[in-house]
This record gives structure tokens, C-alpha cells and sequence, in this order.
């Protein structure tokens, strides 16, 4: 096993509005949503399921938790929009699993997609829940490694109605795969289901050698889910800069605008989307986060940004501009987390708490969300122990909590 920082991405934020966040009761207790951990460190990896508690927020492990499905370095994971399926990526097996999930939050092993790239390190579903997209280190048929690099590629899986992945995907004519740069490291699709933005550690586009400079890679989303690459109308390319190494996306409900973090120079770059896909710097942006900033997610009624920094082991929390995408810090610009945050989480029954997975520490951190300031209060006996190396979070709506769906597209390392 094997982490790598630059290699996390996001999460991120492909959300579907549903009928808003009025609390009714459950059937199961108070549980409102069923959270998933995966976690690196043990071979196999193993996956956490968590009950969710409405009142407090407090994370209780459901029996038979955590998993340890055959499976090495699981990364990223993200949930169909049904609630029905766990996708989940194993970078060191090259391998994606499709987990069906039970009414009381088990798992169980379904599909197991094959190795058509090396390395994945990102996922995320469409809102309408009909095309898996994954993102690969490293192209299929590539003979790079991590010490002679070669560019990535985007595999797009087709969903049936159920939520089961196809293990033929969509076909870009002769290949099976979108070309990438190096390093991808975070995918993001819009909640419009219009367009997917593939964040790049590394640029390649002048020569042979990485030049280190990220970019991101936009894509138009067909019915058939090919995508076609967008055009930067200002240099006639297909690659949009991206500070230095970013690594993680999100973007709002939307479809607006694309949050995007660099750690390296402890910034959160904004974008406005426009109706072609193109994206645009917001003024004033960047913007200050904390240090070494590797996930991002944007609330669910597209007000509050939070931004996980894994070198200060806290959260950054801005306000969203509804106007410009800009972001202002709130009055507490940051809330403290155990050491090492890798993803950082908005529930998708009700929007009112936030989680961290905490690589180092072997935790979640939890946060109540104030809908009227963003500010957060900590959850009830958090944090609340996972298994070791804590790697990103994903959850499903439980009973008749149905709010707003929202994917965690990618996990941390590689």
C-alpha cells in the first residue's frame, strides 16, 4: 500500500435537489443516513459503515462493521444516486467493486469491474445515476509507472436502472478511454449532468518532460455518456489552468461553479461555468485556505464552502457570492480536526453535519452545520474511531429521509 497526497481528490458534489430538508422520523431509531469510511491501512482494505443519528449527529458502527472485502488501498468511493450501490476503487489492485447496500446499511459484494486503466483514483455517478465515470493514474494498455510516469485516462462506465455497472464502457470510438495528463487526480460532474471536469496534479502539454503545472480537462457529457473535450477559447486547447498542483473538486448545486484546491499553494481557485462548459476565474480569487488543502465540498443548498487541510488538521469554511462564485471566510474561518483530514463530507438527508476522515488519526471528525452562518459545532462523543487510515466518506439517505443526494467523487492518496 502505498498514499500519496497529490493524489487526493475530492470530493465532491454531482448533488440532485429532492424535496427539500424537512425532519421526519425514522423507522430505524434515529438514523438518518448510513456513512461509509474506507480505510487503507490492512490488506485487504476495509470499509466502516456508520448509523447516523438525527438529533446529534453522533457516528455508531453498524454490527459486522468494518469490512474487509478482498480489495488493497481502497481511495475513493462514491454512492448511487438510488442510495442502492457503494462504488468503491482500489488503487492497488486497479480493480472498481459495486457493493449493494441493504435497508440496514451492509454491504455485499455484487460486481468487480476489470483493470481496462492502472491505479484509479477517482469516481463520480451522474445525477440521473446512469454512468460511472473513473479516472486512472494511468491510461489502459500504458506501460508508465509512478517512477517513469505516462498521462491518465477516463473510463465511463454505463449504470442499468438498478445501479449495476456494465463492464463494457462507453466507447470513445476505437478505444475504451478519454486520454488525460499526468496525475489526474479529482473528477467532478456538474448537478446539471451537463458537463465533468477532471482535475490534473501534473500538466505534460509542453514536451516530454511533467512540467509542474496543473490544469483541469472539461468535458460536454453525451446521452450515450461519451463526452467530448471542451476548448479553452483563449489558448485554443483543451486544458484550463489550475494554480500549481491541484488536486480536489466541487462544484455547487447549480452547476454554476467549480471549487478546486492547491495544495501547494494553500488556495482555493474558483470558477464560474458557462452555458458552453467553459470556465472562467472568479475576480478576486484565489483564495486563502489553510495548510496544504486536499478536499473540498460544497453544502447542500450551495451556500457554504468547506475545505479540509491535511498539514493544519482543520477546516476552512467560506461563504459562497450566489452572484460571482466568489468566497468569503466566515466569521470562524476555521474548525479543528484530528490529525491528517483527507475528506470532508455534507450528510444527504438533511444537510446538518459534516465529517472528515482522518488518515493519521485513525477518526471522523464530526460538525453540526449552522444553515443560517455555515459555522460548525462539534457533534456529539466525536470523534468517533474508524479503521486505520481513514482515506474518504460517502453516505446514503436512510428510511424517508429524502433531501438532497450528494456524491463524494473521489477519496484521498494512491
Amino acid at each position: 500500500m502505498k498514499f500519496r497526497k497529490t493524489g487526493q481528490a475530492i470530493l465532491a458534489a454531482a448533488v440532485s435537489i429532492g424535496v427539500g430538508l424537512g425532519i421526519t422520523s425514522c423507522g430505524e431509531s434515529n438514523t438518518i443516513d448510513y456513512l461509509f469510511v474506507t480505510a487503507s491501512k490492512n490488506n485487504p482494505g476495509q470499509i466502516s459503515v456508520f448509523k447516523v443519528d438525527q438529533e446529534s449527529g453522533a457516528l455508531t458502527q453498524i454490527p459486522d462493521s468494518p469490512y474487509a472485502f478482498p480489495g488493497r488501498n481502497p481511495v475513493a468511493e462514491v454512492t448511487s444516486p438510488n442510495g442502492s450501490n457503494l462504488y468503491v476503487a482500489y488503487h492497488d489492485d486497479s480493480t472498481i467493486v459495486d457493493y449493494n447496500i441493504g435497508t440496514d446499511g451492509k454491504l455485499y459484494p455484487a460486481v468487480t469491474l476489470p483493470s481496462l486503466g492502472t491505479e484509479p483514483v477517482a469516481m463520480a455517478v451522474n445525477p440521473a445515476g446512469t454512468f460511472l465515470f473513473v479516472v486512472y493514474t494511468f491510461q489502459p494498455g500504458s506501460t508508465a509507472t509512478d517512477t517513469n510516469p505516462g498521462p491518465g485516462g477516463l473510463v465511463i462506465y454505463p449504470l442499468d436502472a438498478s445501479g449495476v455497472p456494465s463492464k463494457t464502457p462507453v466507447s470513445n470510438g476505437s478505444t475504451q478511454f478519454w486520454p488525460l495528463e499526468y496525475q489526474p487526480a479529482s473528477v467532478n460532474v456538474t448537478a446539471n449532468g451537463q458537463f465533468a471536469y477532471v482535475v490534473n496534479t501534473n500538466s505534460n502539454t509542453n514536451g516530454s518532460s511533467v512540467v509542474q503545472q496543473g490544469e483541469i480537462q472539461a468535458f460536454s457529457i453525451g446521452s450515450s455518456g461519451a463526452v467530448t473535450a471542451i476548448n479553452n477559447p483563449t489558448t485554443n486547447t483543451p486544458y484550463f489552468e489550475a494554480g500549481v498542483a491541484p488536486t480536489a473538486s466541487a462544484s455547487d448545486p447549480t452547476s454554476l461553479f467549480l471549487y478546486v484546491t492547491d495544495p501547494v499553494s494553500n488556495q482555493v481557485i474558483a470558477y464560474a461555468i458557462q452555458s458552453t462548459g467553459v470556465i472562467v476565474p472568479v475576480q478576486n480569487g484565489p483564495f486563502k485556505a489553510d495548510v496544504y488543502p486536499d478536499a473540498v465540498t460544497v453544502d447542500l443548498t450551495g451556500t457554504y464552502v468547506y475545505v479540509a487541510n491535511y498539514n493544519s488538521n482543520d477546516i476552512s469554511a467560506y461563504q459562497i457570492n450566489k452572484s460571482t462564485g466568489a468566497l468569503t471566510g466566515l466569521s470562524t474561518s476555521t474548525f479543528p480536526t484530528k490529525t491528517g483530514p483527507t475528506c470532508v463530507f455534507v450528510e444527504p438527508a438533511f444537510g446538518r453535519y459534516v465529517y472528515t476522515s482522518n488518515f493519521l488519526d485513525n477518526s471522523i471528525t464530526g460538525y453540526q452545520l449552522n444553515p443560517q452562518s455555515g459555522i460548525l459545532t462539534g457533534t456529539e462523543n466525536n470523534p468517533y474511531p474508524s479503521a486505520g487510515q481513514p482515506t474518504c466518506v460517502a453516505a446514503v439517505t436512510h428510511g424517508n429521509h429524502a433531501g438532497e443526494h450528494v456524491q463524494a467523487t473521489s477519496g484521498n492518496g494512491q
